[in-house]
């Protein structure tokens, strides 16, 4: 209890702050406190845990791994307090001008963005949604530290402060242009293994297609590759390169790119589509209205 009675609230909303902004002056800023002051308060808090918690560095004042440890536990303490103070907001989603960040993969952004901006136009003007590209062990950090309010995609490893709903499962389709000269539906697996593919070199988490199509025969390091799926469409309507990719990227992109698709002839597992959010912000009016929205708008059987 001797380092908690040298913690007062406000070196906490410093805390939690930081670990948002990564930068001195955005938190002075936010609290809107002189950079002095912002400077002395992070002096007591370094004082109060007996570490540096944050340090400079050219990407900004990144936290130590105390400082990591500290984060969701924080950060959680924070929410429940700030809740028990104050009456239980309402989330009025026709004029809230809330900003959520919501991290998915570029073909999570494909499939979910066009109809979530779609929807937020029709229900809730002002709510704004921002796509973010964070992957790996960085993911459940960023959601502990609340820089991101969700998740969709097919993320492992999300921590045991992770809940998650599931929304779909898919399989694979393989996408060619209209005018291709022997891609055809049903075609077989030699004539597939003789076609020139492009591949997804980065397709984490996806990746297991190309597992499959090497357990088949398909020599990868053959092929043309890019990183990322959203250049394949670009590519597949130039080329004759054949590109295997989630089966609801092949059914937004084959209208508009004038694409055909068909059912692979290799074993692919399907891939499962779950959303994820904190434990903390399970309660939480605003996270629940958009929860409800993705589930109401994309899952299977909701």
């Amino acid at each position: 209890m001797a380092e908690l009675r040298n913690v007062d609230l406000n070196l906490l909303l410093l805390f939690q702050h930081l670990l948002e902004d990564r930068n001195l002056s955005a938190v002075a800023r936010r609290m809107d406190l002189s950079q002095p002051a912002v400077s002395n308060a992070l002096r007591r808090l370094r004082e109060a845990f007996g570490d540096d918690l944050f340090v400079r560095t050219a990407q900004g004042m990144l936290p130590t791994p105390r400082a990591q440890r500290l984060a969701g536990p924080v950060s959680e303490a924070l929410t429940m307090l700030s809740q028990a103070l104050k009456d239980q907001d309402v989330f009025d989603a026709a004029t809230s001008t809330r900003r959520f960040r919501v991290a998915m993969t570029d073909v999570g952004e494909i499939h979910f963005m066009p109809r979530l901006m779609e929807v937020c136009v029709q229900v809730a003007p002002l709510v704004r949604i921002d796509s973010v590209r964070v992957q790996g062990p960085d993911l459940p950090r960023e959601m502990e530290t609340g820089r991101v309010d969700l998740a969709i995609g097919a993320f492992d490893e999300m921590g045991a402060g992770t809940l998650q709903r599931m929304l779909f499962r898919q399989g694979y389709a393989t996408l060619f242009r209209q005018a291709h000269p022997t891609a055809h539906a049903g075609m077989g697996l030699k004539a597939f293994r003789a076609e020139r593919h492009l591949i997804v070199s980065r397709a984490a988490p996806y990746g297991q297609v190309n597992q499959s199509m090497e357990r088949a025969g398909v020599d990868l390091a053959e092929h043309f590759s890019v990183p990322h799926f959203s250049a394949v469409p670009y590519i597949v309507s130039a080329t004759d390169l054949l590109a295997t990719v989630p089966e609801k990227l092949a059914a937004s992109a084959a209208p508009p790119f004038g694409l055909r698709y068909m059912t692979p002839p290799i074993r692919v597992p399907a891939l499962q589509t779950n959303m994820y959010w904190q434990r903390r912000v399970d309660r939480d009016s605003g996270n629940q209205w958009l929860r409800t929205l993705i589930v109401n708008t994309f899952a299977v059987g909701a």
